[in-house]
């Protein structure tokens, strides 16, 4: 299938950061021009006026828990210990299945309908999650995500598990979905068990993804237990030896952060989630000064409440300039590629993130002309300051179509919503 989208405002991503009006042009899944609308419209099998609208790459949501969206509003306004040990764990050891595929899809649909197109997920129950990623047509990075406080027993079983989860679905989809291995945390995890972990990584040659200094208590409890800072505990452990993506990073100091760069770890910033649970600001500016690339992810819909990459990235804009009062911290357009283009860099994948010849053609088109878009001066900085989730109209995947004018194609919302419900319903609580 050839398509042309003509009359766009194409916001590309690449490294010039161009801003382009005109035409981008599609063959099955990949991205075959940007430029001036062509002459040969007739070429095409299928040409879409994108008059008001503008183009730019789907955004990569780089760390969250899908299934979790059964859990939003369960738990509101705790501390992140007291909110996993009193609330989440109990309530998730009564998931199944089902609550898990329900749970999977209710996010799918919200992530479709604010515009991500691939998304990074840790949970149980993965099979689920895979399949939910095949019939969404969606592109995903899955991990089976493993905390090591039980017997040694339960640790082989869900190593053997995240294995086979590994096995049998990396590349699948048609390379839409990619895999990780997930010991959860250093401070749910004992050493051994993250070097096993690592073990297997490299055996199955996929990245690491793992929880990382969330909050000052957990690294107070690191060096209490261990001896070191969790920087140094994994470093040491060598998980950064593989790539790896650590999630949050929120407290880091500058001797970790050059570790960091020199390792080419991978950093997922959750202002939402981070902010909700008074974990902290992750210090980004500095991250980026170091020649860190951070990404964004929205964690949880129990932590955020939402997953809309809209916000985060409105959120990673706004409150580095409040913390270091400093207007310059992060910039509408790093905000942008921290959205984009860096999520595809920390999820280890080469073929999105931008909009460039050659690429996937996974992009998104967003309404410009509201009221509160007006005047357009500079469409970047209203992207990122004034737009909404709800601007968000097409979102294409491997050039196919999830949604167009804000109808999902291939999720049926009303049986979602209907799921959700009933498999809440069979929880016993």
């Amino acid at each position: 299938m050839k398509r042309l989208f003509i009359n766009a405002a194409i916001a590309t991503v690449n490294e010039g950061n161009d801003v382009i009006h005109g035409a981008l042009a599609t063959c099955d899944d990949k991205i075959t021009y940007i430029g001036k609308t062509p002459e040969n419209i007739w070429a095409y099998d299928d040409v879409v006026d994108m008059r008001g609208k503008m183009l730019l790459p789907g955004f990569v949501n780089t760390h969250g828990h899908a299934a979790m969206t059964l859990l939003r509003g369960y738990a509101d306004d705790l501390p992140l210990q007291k909110w996993l040990e009193t609330k989440m764990w109990p309530v998730e050891e009564k998931f199944g299945p089902q609550q898990v595929k329900w749970g999977t899809n209710l996010a799918l649909l919200e992530m479709v309908k604010s515009g991500t197109t691939t998304f990074a997920d840790m949970y149980d129950y993965m099979d689920e999650v895979a399949q939910a990623v095949v019939l969404s047509g969606m592109r995903a990075s899955l991990c089976r995500g493993m905390t090591g406080l039980g017997s040694e027993e339960e640790r082989r079983y869900k190593l053997r598990e995240a294995t086979q989860f590994v096995q049998d679905w990396h590349g699948q989809a048609g390379g839409r979905i990619t895999t990780m291995m997930a010991p959860h945390a250093p401070y749910t995890c004992p050493p051994d068990f993250i070097r096993q972990t690592v073990e297997q990584a490299t055996a199955l040659n996929v990245p690491v993804h793992i929880h990382m200094s969330e909050t000052a208590r957990e690294v107070e409890q690191n060096v209490a237990d261990y001896g070191k800072r969790p920087v140094a505990h994994l470093l040491e452990l060598g998980v950064f030896d593989r790539p790896t993506l650590v999630a949050h990073a929120v407290h880091v100091n500058d001797e970790e952060i050059n570790i960091l760069a020199q390792k080419e770890v991978k950093v997922s910033h959750n202002p939402g989630s981070n902010l909700k649970l008074g974990s902290g600001i992750a210090p980004i500016p500095t991250m980026l000064e170091k020649g860190l690339c951070p990404s964004l992810g929205t964690d949880s819909a129990a932590s955020n409440n939402n997953l809309h990459m809209m916000e985060e990235m409105r959120l990673a804009a706004l409150i580095h300039k409040g913390h270091w009062e400093d207007s310059l911290a992060v910039p509408a357009e790093t905000a942008l590629r921290m959205a984009t283009r860096y999520g595809a860099e920390a999820l280890f994948l080469t073929e999105i993130g931008s909009l460039e010849v050659g690429k996937k053609a996974d992009f998104i088109s967003v309404r410009t002309d509201g009221p509160h878009w007006q005047p357009v001066h500079d469409v970047v900085s209203n992207l990122v300051y004034s737009a909404m989730s709800s601007d968000v109209q097409d979102v294409y995947v491997n050039g196919r179509p999830l949604m167009r004018n804000r109808e999902c194609l291939t999720l049926d919302e009303e049986r979602i919503r209907y799921q959700v419900k009933k498999v809440w319903g069979q929880l016993d609580l």
